[in-house]
């Protein structure tokens, strides 16, 4: 997934060994999990060479995506189709409620 991570997003994450991140729509920090119990454990955070960017690599419990699916990258770009290549672990509606 690609989520937003400010200072303390980051110090959080570093220090409870969870990915937590800023939600730029509900300007709050938020634990990735703390509505479907689908945590992600941080085994390392990586930095780029200008130090802006971080990638975490994570151990991650249930679904990442709040579609439902594994990971939020679950569909390929082959010529002008799209297909859906990944795994659905749970039903959004079950964990978050009716949309």
């Amino acid at each position: 997934m690609v989520a937003y991570m400010n200072e303390e997003a980051l110090e959080k994450t570093l220090k409870t060994k969870k990915a937590h991140y800023w939600s730029t729509s509900r300007e709050k920090l938020w634990l990735k999990g703390e509505s479907s119990g689908h945590v992600q454990i941080v085994h390392e955070v990586l930095v780029d060479c200008d130090e802006d960017a971080v990638v975490l690599k994570v151990e991650q419990k249930g679904g990442a995506c709040h579609t439902g699916y594994y990971s939020c990258f679950y569909r390929k770009l082959d010529s002008d189709d799209l297909k859906t290549i990944g795994k659905k672990v749970f039903e959004p509606e079950k964990i978050y409620g009716e949309s």
